[in-house]
């Protein structure tokens, strides 16, 4: 476990990051997976690791949690470096990779009392870890049911499980809802915010934007072994719209020109827009900068002007719009 009394080497992770890399690449022969990445995942986060198919998600998940040995760079799990202290991050992480593996001639309870004695927990302990971990994945019900007659919902949350068997501070979880029916994907993200809630900091990896956008703190997007978006969602949200745009509707032309000299003086309006013409009726795109109040203010003056407004919203970037922005593929 992370102690602040631990021995630093130069270079080292700044305090309230459980997770850093500093130019991390890994090569196979000419091919680079991961080039140059440098992440950086606060404690107590639910960080989404967000990218396509072959983007470097599952390389950089593996050099994190030590199955594989980086090129060059650097990288820190709880303040431990994953090449010079290999078995200090091992009890700092609990990994779930993307397949379940072969435990099929086990029964639920075994599975997990065999990863609790992976870990050194004496056999009087593992009991009452087995119940609490049943208790807390929803599958004490099903803890003497063969591994392999268990659904592959429940199969990713006897999975989740397993990785806490040793209290680790922090999760490296490789897609965990892949190739899960939707209840059962509402049912991997309420858990993993209850771990949060525990104090557990959650990374993982997805191609799911809607499971980010429900759950997740902070995000980092991968494209071709590189990080090219990453930080707080709020941060990355005003990042990708840096004001409000405002889409006002009215009857014709001459209603179009009164909106935009009614409102260009209100303070915080940057600009004034005329859009494509929708269904006969004109519309005005406002960008304004300020708060709630502000836009009411907004939408109080056209009223007092006797405008016929027949339409007033702002409009929202959802995290998929702002994936497809600042992602390469899409972008060129």
């Amino acid at each position: 476990m992370y102690s602040e009394q631990t021995a630093r080497v130069e270079l080292q992770p700044m305090v309230d990051l459980i997770i850093e890399t500093r130019d991390l690449v890994k090569k196979f022969g000419k091919f680079t997976a991961v080039d140059g990445l440098s992440l950086e995942v606060p404690v107590g986060s639910i960080y989404g690791f967000v990218g396509p198919n072959g983007a470097g998600k599952t390389t950089t998940m593996r050099m994190l949690t030590t199955l594989t040995r980086p090129t060059s760079g650097e990288a820190w799990v709880a303040g431990h470096s994953v090449t010079d202290e290999p078995r200090a991050v091992r009890r700092s992480i609990g990994y779930m990779p993307d397949e379940f593996g072969v435990y099929d001639d086990m029964r639920v309870w075994e599975y997990l009392d065999f990863f609790a004695a992976c870990y050194d927990i004496p056999e009087n302990e593992r009991k009452r870890l087995i119940v609490d971990l049943l208790e807390l994945v929803d599958l004490s019900h099903r803890r003497d049911d063969m591994v392999d007659k268990l659904s592959r919902g429940m199969k990713q949350r006897l999975s989740l499980a397993r990785t806490l068997a040793h209290d680790p501070a922090v999760l490296i979880l490789d897609e965990p809802a892949s190739g899960l029916d939707p209840r059962a994907r509402v049912e991997i993200r309420e858990l993993l915010v209850e771990l949060a809630r525990m104090g557990k900091t959650i990374f993982f990896s997805t191609h799911i934007l809607a499971d980010v956008s429900e759950i997740c703190t902070h995000i980092g997007i991968i494209e071709e072994g590189q990080i090219i978006a990453q930080g707080s969602m709020d941060a990355m949200r005003s990042q990708m719209q840096p004001h409000r745009e405002i889409t006002v509707t009215v009857r014709d032309a001459d209603a179009a020109e009164v909106v935009r000299s009614l409102v260009t003086p209100i303070e915080g309006v940057v600009s004034t827009a005329d859009l494509e013409p929708k269904g006969g009726r004109h519309r005005v795109r406002i960008d304004y900068i300020g708060d709630d109040d502000g836009v009411a203010s907004i939408n109080r003056a056209l009223t007092a002007a006797n405008i016929a407004v027949l339409g007033f919203v702002e409009e929202t970037r959802d995290l998929e719009a702002m994936f497809m922005r600042v992602t390469k593929g899409i972008v060129s």
